[in-house]
């Protein structure tokens, strides 16, 4: 770790917010050495007071603390590191820090299948993604999803069956397991596969973590396939994160009268492509 990498992540652990961080980053990329008190300063949208804290928080033993206990427990990567993701990079607003648990290699495929949906989903759902995935496992895709109950579990579950790699990127720190069902899965990822998120130890899973959480997946992935979704839902907005980001976006189609496929069944309407087989996914990676 270099000196830069390893003021953004005392910055990050101090909660930071992600433009002011982005500000500190842009500044580094032009000037390279880390900010004086007085650059820093400059550079922060902040109140004189909040500016006074935060240069006492990176000064403090309790900061230093808080370092060696996320990095006891994981290990992490910034934007500035270059096994940083370059499709990551190019989002609108992306993650300045990253923890991490597992194989970060795996961010290097080019072959990253983001899959969302509902997490009250239906055997549909599950018959459909039995259906659809071992093939495409099989075909060294990574998939790529958010460890929520329904579909997420389902595809991380049925990527580490047929001995295929998956990602999960969570909305709380690595030592919480949200939804505590998946539990024994967060730990298999972590060892099997790869675990990030943004967020250092401690931290909850709260409600709009999981936007933010969600414009991560669409950033990683060149390609997005929603199964099953309600008008409005998270997996949604995923989608749009991912059209925004000029990335693919597939949708499972069901019947016009289930609230679970309303979703799905709009975003074919405004252009997706619908997934009928295995095949609909794969083309996208020739």
């Amino acid at each position: 770790m270099n000196e830069l990498e390893f003021f953004l992540l005392k910055l990050h652990l101090c909660n930071l917010d992600l433009k002011n961080e982005l500000r500190v980053v842009r500044y580094m990329l032009s000037f390279e050495p880390c900010p004086s008190k007085d650059e820093l300063f400059l550079l922060l949208k902040l109140g004189q007071t909040q500016k006074n804290d935060l240069w006492d928080a990176l000064q403090s033993k309790q900061l230093a603390q808080k370092v060696r206990q996320n990095l006891k427990v994981s290990h992490f990567l910034t934007i500035l590191d270059k096994r940083y993701p370059s499709q990551l990079q190019e989002i609108y607003s992306p993650p300045v820090v990253l923890f991490y648990q597992g194989d970060i290699e795996l961010l290097d495929s080019k072959k990253l299948l983001g899959v969302v949906g509902a997490r009250q989903c239906s055997s549909y759902a599950l018959q459909a993604l039995t259906q659809l995935l071992p093939n495409v496992i099989q075909q060294q895709l990574v998939l790529v999803s958010g460890l929520a109950k329904g579909v997420d579990g389902l595809t991380h579950q049925l990527a580490l069956k047929h001995h295929g790699k998956t990602i999960a990127v969570i909305g709380n720190g690595l030592d919480i397991s949200y939804p505590s069902c998946n539990r024994a899965l967060q730990t298999q990822i972590a060892h099997a596969g790869l675990l990030l998120s943004e967020y250092p130890l401690e931290s909850r899973p709260l409600k709009y973590h999981f936007p933010l959480r969600n414009r991560i997946i669409a950033g990683l992935c060149q390609t997005v396939l929603v199964v099953e979704a309600r008008h409005h839902s998270g997996s949604l907005i995923t989608a749009n994160l991912a059209l925004q980001e000029n990335r693919n976006v597939l949708a499972l189609p069901g019947r016009i009268n289930d609230i679970n496929s309303m979703g799905c069944n709009e975003l074919i309407a405004a252009g997706a492509k619908p997934v009928l087989n295995s095949n609909d996914i794969l083309e996208e990676f020739i």
